[in-house]
This record gives C-alpha cells, sequence and structure tokens, in this order.
C-alpha cells in the first residue's frame, strides 16, 4: 500500500504542476514507470484508486487521461461516500447543509435573474396547496438545487447536491409524521422566494436556515 500511495503521490504532482493537464493523455505505462521510478504494477494500482476518484480516466483501447478535473466530477466520489451513512449522523449532514445552504441562498439573491425567479415561481404554483409527501420532497429538492446553483458557486453546488441524500429520507418521515410539516414547508419556500425576489440576501439566508433547522429540530426531537 506504501508503495501504491508513493505512486499516486507522483502522479498527482504531476497533475498539480501543469506537468499533465486536464485532457491529457499519460505516457505509455512502462515510460512512465521508468520516469518516475515505480514499478508497473504500483502503476497500475494508483492510475486504478485516481480512476475511481475521477482523476484519471482510462479508456479501453485508448490510453488514460487526466480528466476535466471539474469540481461536480471530482465531487462525485464523496457523493459516493456519503451514500453509506448511518442513520446517526443525519444530524451531522443536516448541521453541515445548515452552515453552506444559507450562504449559498444569499448569493443567489444577486444573481439569479428574473426568468429563473419565474420558474421557481412556476415550479411552486404547479405543487399546489396539498402535495403529497412525495412531491413535496422531490419539489423542495429541485427548488433548492435550482437556488443553489443561482449562487454561481459550482463548488458549493456540488457539495450540496453530494449532501443532500442522506437528508432525503428524514424530510420524508418528518412529511409523514408531523402535522403541519407539508403547510411548513410550503410557507418557508414562498419566504425564500420573496426574498430572492426582493434581492434581500440577509432575508433569503435567514429563510433558508429557518427551513434547515426545522428539520433538524424536528429529526432532534425523535432520537
Amino acid at each position: 500500500m506504501a508503495v501504491t500511495d508513493e505512486a499516486i503521490e507522483k502522479i498527482k504532482e504531476m497533475i498539480v504542476s501543469g506537468a499533465l493537464r486536464p485532457g491529457d493523455r499519460l505516457p505509455k505505462e512502462s515510460e512512465l514507470a521508468a520516469g518516475l521510478g515505480l514499478s508497473r504494477n504500483s502503476l497500475r494500482e494508483a492510475v486504478r484508486a485516481l480512476s475511481l476518484i475521477r482523476i484519471l480516466d482510462v479508456r479501453q483501447g485508448d490510453g488514460t487521461y487526466v480528466t476535466s478535473l471539474d469540481p461536480q466530477l471530482l465531487l462525485e466520489a464523496m457523493s459516493f461516500v456519503v451514500d453509506f451513512h448511518r442513520d446517526d449522523t443525519v444530524l451531522e449532514f443536516l448541521a453541515v447543509r445548515r452552515i453552506l445552504e444559507p450562504a449559498a441562498t444569499a448569493m443567489a439573491a444577486a444573481r439569479l435573474g428574473e426568468a429563473e425567479l419565474d420558474e421557481l415561481s412556476a415550479q411552486l404554483d404547479a405543487l399546489g396547496s396539498h402535495p403529497s409527501v412525495e412531491e413535496l420532497v422531490a419539489s423542495d429538492l429541485e427548488f433548492h438545487r435550482r437556488i443553489v446553483r443561482g449562487s454561481g458557486n459550482s463548488v458549493l453546488c456540488s457539495l450540496l447536491d453530494g449532501l443532500s441524500g442522506p437528508t432525503t429520507r428524514a424530510r420524508v418521515w418528518r412529511g409523514l409524521t408531523q402535522e403541519d410539516a407539508v403547510s411548513r414547508t410550503l410557507h418557508e419556500h414562498r419566504a425564500i422566494l420573496a426574498a430572492l425576489r426582493d434581492r434581500d440576501a440577509e432575508a433569503a439566508r435567514s429563510w433558508a436556515t429557518v427551513h434547515i433547522a426545522s428539520v433538524e429540530q424536528w429529526l432532534r426531537s425523535t432520537l
């Protein structure tokens, strides 16, 4: 494992230094191993590990390439790991979301165009006043995804997209067991949208915090 770690570090250094750039094809295995002072086996293991976390793209019959290194692509690995969360860590995921998402919502207040705000409004209108829990949760995910995308920060967007999965079941369960969960969620969505229309970043931040904290508070009361 130590030899493989060394191989990973050497390839990483080539990318960080600019010797290998996004989209570049790696030299032939024998040449790269010799150039880095590695065995071909350790090099293969390093390439396999780096391909799993989307740093490298192994194309059968074509060669191995550095990926685009786009944040969304790289953070897919985090999303994969997040899927293995335990139920007792959901509160921790919600806490991280409560830190990041209100900030993204505040950023979006200055960036979302009128057409995008109209689309958010249309989405809420289409949901109606008495949606099923499943419809509400699906709409909730898309509503916040659009707003976060409007922040203009692709890293933040990818992080929050990866964090949303573990909290989905908690939101569904809350909708099924808390009497006013549906009406509260609809009210909070409307309040967030109103703040965005007013270009009031702090109000948007506050309502987003209230929205996430209400799920967090409910979950704490059930544990």
